[in-house]
């Protein structure tokens, strides 16, 4: 078989969960365990794995699985709990003086609140964050997990403070032969992730600016009465303002103080400005925006978790304060035990398993960190809640009870997409000496479009990202091979590294796993295709917009970087 039959049959497991999810609308726990079964036969007949190595990656997939789960049970149980405390009532009452405008809210909540959660823990909790929580704000079930699905965009590769780039970039890059090419050449490594981190930042901001005004102008096109697009611009000038109030801190921090804090210090400072704005009524329309009443909503729409609050009337009272205290807590729990080095450690360390070398096959390995995971810290926050808020033990039990249930079908679902997705990128070991399926789609894709690849660079990203679910994970896959190819086409290695990188965030918006995690939580699961359908038209807009960024970037105004013009640089 030739390299390019080879590289097109590595697609198929991609294309095929395509066709199935948004073609023909089938549920996730139906597609994905055939997409799983065709990964694996191609995985040991094309490309030679051994049986073993594909369990392996299967068993891997299994552990990587259970701290996903972990999350989605902290989310879906710090919600109920609110839920059943009273707090959730009182943060919508909050909202409403804010502004009574659902648009208002998206940006406020969906936006801002959800680019802090991005920033201080990453790997999908914003969405599984934001989705209950909008959908207790009197959101539809779908529409919060649209919105809750483009959080993951802009904040996203400065993620988990920073991991994207500091773990992903930099583990993805030959670091070592980098770094004495460009001693040689009189600069050094710190100069060159430098300039990358900026780029990114930059990229990111000239883009991200419109993101909330996509997401006001979705919401009321496939949400509202009318079916309108214009009923999203016509907030258009607070929604840009919002934008800015993000970006420019965001691209300032990204510039001048590294990767770790652009989308908390974006966020922050944005949630300062643009709430009291929103307050005043600044630069906001005179029409207020809502959905219908909830009794017209069409059935798919909705989530199997009922938030009838009123019906909730062991509840007292309480001050907006103490309900968005648990929110707070978690915010500051997630930040602490990702910077403060004692805390970190004791939360990577505690309640902490792993198993190396799975079934012998070197370099697979897994491990799980109950504590340190977001999940584990929400279930802390939880903790908190039942005593600060004096809930009494039976809602508390009701939340346990309602959260659980929720789990089980989100479990079925991701206990095939990710094994897969470990088939995948683990394929690099095989019989047949050939590169991992994701590299081999790549090469591919490089290959086919010669010199005007820096426009196609940020799909490539994508591409990973739709595999993994993870813009760490597609920069381990994918960064090398953006290096190595802007080397080949003469263009800045390190331009075509950042596209990588905000191709890859934009990737999330569509990451089949991390639809499914954020459905889980509303209770929403067998509608991803939906949410896919979409997600795809922000994940459009930015790969267009990245790859002219790339494009303008490289040929027009010829970026450089310390490495153009070294030789021995590809392998």
């Amino acid at each position: 078989m030739t390299t390019t039959a080879l590289s097109l049959l590595a697609f198929v497991p991609l294309v095929l969960a395509a066709v199935l999810l948004v073609g023909l609308n089938w549920p996730a726990k139906r597609a994905m365990p055939v997409v799983f079964l065709v990964a694996a036969l191609i995985g040991v007949t094309a490309w030679g794995m051994s049986f073993n190595r594909v369990v392996a990656s299967s068993l891997q997939g299994l552990i990587l699985t259970g701290s996903i789960l972990w999350i989605i049970f902290g989310a879906i149980l710090l919600l109920n709990t609110l839920k059943h405390s009273g707090a959730i009532t009182a943060i919508r009452g909050g909202f409403a003086n804010i502004s009574p405008d659902r648009r208002v809210q998206v940006i406020i909540v969906a936006w801002l609140f959800g680019c802090f959660i991005e920033g201080a823990s990453g790997f999908g909790t914003p969405a599984a964050v934001v989705a209950p929580l909008l959908m207790a704000l009197g959101f539809p079930a779908l529409g919060a997990v649209m919105l809750g699905m483009l959080v993951q965009s802009t904040p996203v590769s400065f993620g988990a403070v920073g991991t994207p780039i500091v773990v992903g970039v930099t583990g993805g890059l030959d670091k070592a032969g980098i770094t004495e090419r460009l001693i040689a050449n009189g600069s050094d490594w710190d100069v060159f992730f430098r300039l990358i981190t900026s780029e990114v930042a930059i990229t990111h901001a000239i883009i991200g600016v419109l993101m909330p005004l996509f997401m006001c102008i979705m919401m009321t096109r496939f949400f509202g009465q009318k079916k309108s697009w214009m009923e999203g611009m016509s907030i258009a000038p607070f929604a840009i303002f919002a934008g800015l109030a993000f970006v420019l801190p965001y691209a300032a921090a990204g510039i001048f103080l590294g990767p770790e804090f652009p989308s908390m210090v974006g966020a922050l400072v944005g949630l300062l400005i643009v709430i009291p704005a929103a307050k005043s009524g600044f630069l906001i329309p005179r029409d207020t925006w809502d959905f219908a009443e909830p009794k017209e909503w069409p059935v798919a729409w909705m989530g199997n978790i009922e938030m009838k609050l009123e019906s909730l009337t062991n509840t007292k009272p309480m001050s907006i304060g103490m309900a968005w205290l648990p929110y707070v807590l978690l915010a500051g729990l997630l930040v602490l035990s990702r910077v403060n080095a004692d805390v970190k450690e004791f939360f990577t360390t505690f309640l902490a398993f792993g198993w190396n070398n799975i079934l012998g096959e070197t370099g697979i390995s897994g491990d799980i960190q109950l504590l340190f995971l977001p999940g584990g810290i929400m279930v802390l926050v939880v903790l908190a809640t039942f005593l600060l808020q004096r809930m009494k033990v039976g809602a508390m039990t009701a939340a346990i009870s309602e959260s659980s249930k929720t789990l089980l079908g989100a479990g079925f679902v991701l206990i095939f997409t990710i094994p897969m997705v470990r088939i995948l990128i683990n394929s690099d070991v095989n019989l047949a000496n050939l590169p991992s399926m994701p590299r081999a789609m790549a090469e591919l894709v490089s290959s086919s479009v010669g010199s005007i690849y820096p426009f196609f660079a940020p799909s490539v990203g994508a591409l990973g990202a739709f595999i993994a679910g993870s813009n760490t994970v597609s920069n381990l896959m994918m960064a090398q091979f953006q290096f190595d190819t802007a080397h080949l086409i003469g263009v800045s290695g390190a331009m075509l590294v950042a596209s990588q990188a905000v191709g890859a965030a934009a990737g999330n918006m569509i990451a089949i796993h991390n639809v499914v995690a954020a459905s889980a939580t509303v209770g929403m699961l067998g509608r991803e295709g939906q949410v896919i359908r979409m997600t795809i038209i922000p994940t459009i807009y930015y790969l267009i917009m990245t790859g002219l960024i790339t494009v303008i970037a490289v040929y027009v105004t010829g970026i450089s970087d310390p490495m153009m013009g070294l030789t021995g640089v590809a392998p």
